[in-house]
């Protein structure tokens, strides 16, 4: 499975679902979402700064990342961003990749 983090604003009408509804509850809700993509949450946090919620889980592929990004996205309340996030191995072997690019104006 793929790992993602999914970085999240709440809007104003989010905020106030957020004040009714507490936390945990709305922890629930995203792990539930997740979950049932076939994924699983590595870590859920709330933050104090440019984004409400930073969730780690793991994905079957990035076509179900995208899904949940639009699910959330389209139900209103959050503002919700996707990041593909990569292991140290992976890395490894993108820069094993040979591969000839030319930069602007070279």
């Amino acid at each position: 499975m793929a790992k993602f983090l999914l970085k999240s604003t709440y809007t104003l009408d989010g905020i106030k679902g957020l004040m009714k509804d507490g936390g945990s509850k709305r922890a629930a809700a995203a792990t539930k979402a997740i979950e049932g993509l076939g994924g699983r949450v590595e870590s859920l946090s709330f933050g104090l700064g440019e984004h409400d919620t930073y969730v780690v889980c793991e994905l079957p592929d990035h076509k179900t990342a995208a899904a949940l990004a639009i699910a959330i996205r389209a139900a209103g309340g959050v503002d919700t961003r996707v990041t593909p996030l990569l292991t140290p191995e992976e890395v490894d072997e993108a820069t094993r990749q040979q591969l000839k690019y030319q930069s602007p104006g070279a």
